[in-house]
């Protein structure tokens, strides 16, 4: 395991609390550092969009503006992929020892969504 993963696996092990599984209002507990991480990953895709948008404007060579989609989704496919860890070492867990086997189904429906 390289240092990055055993950083990224400490964040995802205090990533949500025992409130995970509460029946009432879910909310995830991720560090201020995760979320962090998060924020400017989606401020940078941000930038892209409105990249992409002058590109637009621009009358951009097709190619070009559908090289920065690419780009886009893919940055946005490794915000769902950290998150989806994260939940997974969490949340997951912590429902399944509780006993709440249906968590299962959800996991299923959720990674059905993110590899459409």
């Amino acid at each position: 395991m390289t240092a990055h993963e055993k950083h990224d696996e400490g964040l995802y092990e205090r990533s949500c609390g025992s409130d995970c599984h509460s029946s009432e209002e879910r909310k995830s507990h991720h560090t201020q550092e995760f979320k962090n991480g998060l924020t400017t990953r989606l401020n940078r895709i941000e930038g892209q969009i409105r990249g992409i948008k002058g590109m637009i404007d621009r009358d951009t060579y097709c190619d070009d503006v559908l090289t920065q989609l690419a780009a886009v989704q893919s940055a946005l496919g490794s915000i769902g992929k950290l998150l989806l860890e994260g939940h997974m070492k969490s949340c997951i867990v912590e429902r399944i020892e509780a006993g709440e086997h249906e968590v299962i189904d959800e996991l299923l429906i959720t990674v059905g969504r993110l590899m459409k």
